[in-house]
This record gives structure tokens, sequence and C-alpha cells, in this order.
């Protein structure tokens, strides 16, 4: 057995090599695969799409906020994986009572790099983190010597439509934003706040980015949004790469240097 405390201050303790590991968190799902996990990882949620193979063949064990309970206990799992703001406090709880859960709670790019490092350890998988970090760094570093001379463009990140919220501060998106070469405007709004058009045009963005996740904006939404907002572009961009903390932060760079020179030719 071994003791380890989890992103949420918690103590939890589970078998030296987990057998039966069941995630509820997508970007923590798609981790488990690329750092080489395969029949060990007996469930996970309807919404861990990647890989397709685990999606189309893994047992789904709910949504990420409405989890089978009965389901997961029957299938007995010696370690869940799960997440302090995607699952639903009680539900995590409830599990916790009966299974050794591991919670993560990510703000920070270096949050998530403590998340795969530490699952890592736990799943005995630690030298294939250590590897998917180093690939992960030198993806950011070659980004920041980029991008180091560019001013940073003034956005503001939509997550949802009607009502309209936007990524503030204190979210691993912002993080995501900073490390992009982007300025959020809102920033100085705490974690996804709704705003109004009028709060929307004093903010002054150059751009407004429209997550394709969790509301799945499309391109009609941004033709919307340039009628709404004269002066103001707007543009669907990927929420995969700027929301999830897991393996896909490896990508994350590579979209955002895309994006930027995509920016620069509708200026």
């Amino acid at each position: 057995m071994k003791t380890i405390v989890d992103q949420t201050g918690r103590t939890v303790t589970i078998t030296d090599t987990p057998q039966r590991i069941i995630s509820i968190v997508p970007s923590q799902t798609e981790l488990l695969f690329d750092l080489g996990m395969g029949a060990e990882v007996t469930g996970i949620t309807k919404f861990c799409v990647h890989p397709g193979e685990w999606f189309r063949n893994k047992k789904r064990v709910g949504g990420t906020k409405k989890l089978d309970l009965d389901l997961i206990r029957s299938l007995q799992p010696d370690l869940v994986i799960a997440n302090k703001e995607e699952n639903e406090q009680s539900q995590v709880e409830e599990l916790s009572k009966e299974f050794p859960v591991w919670i993560s709670d990510i703000k920070t790019f270096p949050d998530a790099k403590r998340m795969i490092l530490t699952i890592g350890e736990l799943t005995n998988h630690y030298f294939e983190a250590i590897s998917l970090l180093k690939k992960i760094d030198l993806s950011f570093d070659k980004l920041r010597f980029l991008i180091k001379e560019r001013k940073p463009l003034n956005i503001a990140y939509l997550i949802w439509n009607d009502p309209m919220m936007a990524a503030g501060g204190d979210t691993f998106i912002d993080s995501m934003l900073n490390a992009g070469g982007f300025n959020n405007v809102f920033r100085n709004l705490d974690r996804y706040p709704e705003i109004t058009d009028a709060q929307l045009k004093a903010a002054q963005p150059d751009f407004i980015l429209l997550s394709s996740e969790p509301f799945p904006f499309k391109q009609k939404h941004a033709d919307d949004f340039i009628k709404r907002f004269p002066g103001i572009k707007s543009m669907v961009v990927d929420g995969e790469l700027f929301s999830r903390y897991g393996s896909r932060l490896m990508y994350a760079p590579a979209y955002f240097l895309k994006l930027l020179e995509q920016i620069e030719t509708v200026k």
C-alpha cells in the first residue's frame, strides 16, 4: 500500500499497483492512455471521448456530474481519479466512503504538471509521466520563444451563450490564454462570470474567442457576435486545447501559434 496527498489536501491510500481504475475526468482519462495504461482502466465517463478506442469499448459510468454510482460500485475500483471542479462534490464524497479517490484541483499550468507527475506515480507510470512532461515543457518553451516579441492580444474568452459567460481569473483557461500570448480582458473577474453586452463592449477586446466547449459555439454564433459588437472580431476556437490539462497539453502550443497566425490575417 502507498499513501499520497491529493491536490485538495486529502490523504489517499491505494494499492501499490492499481488494477481497476475509473477515471471520471476527460483530461485525466486521455492522460492515462498516453501514459501507457490499458486494461487496468475499467471505467470512464460519457464525455471521455479521447482516445476513441476507449470511448467505444470502455464501460461508461455516466457523466462527470451525474455518475452511475451503482455501476461504479459493481466495478469495484481500487482507484477513482476525480477533479474538484468537474465532478459533483456529493458524489465524490459518497465514492470516497467506499473506494480510494484521488482528486485533482487545476487552476494553473504548474498545477497540471503536478497532476501529471502524481498520476504517473499513482499508477506506476512515473517515468512515462516524466517523459511526457519533458515534451510538454519543450513545446511551451518553443512557444514562449516564438511569441516573446509579440504584444499580447486583448481577448474575451466565452464559454457559454445566453447567459453569456466568460473565463475569468483564477482558472486554467486564463493560465493557458496567458501562455498563448493573449491578455484576458476579464482576468479581474473571478472564475466564470456572467457578463452583459455592456460589460463586453466596455472591456474593449480586440477579439472574442468562442470556445467549442462546454457550449458548442459554431460559426453562426461568431457571425452573430460580429453583428452585435461592431469593430470587435469574433471566432470559434478549440476549447479542448485551452481547457484540457492532461496530455493534450502537448498539442496546445502549436495550436496557439496557428491561431495567432489566423488572427493576423483577419485583423
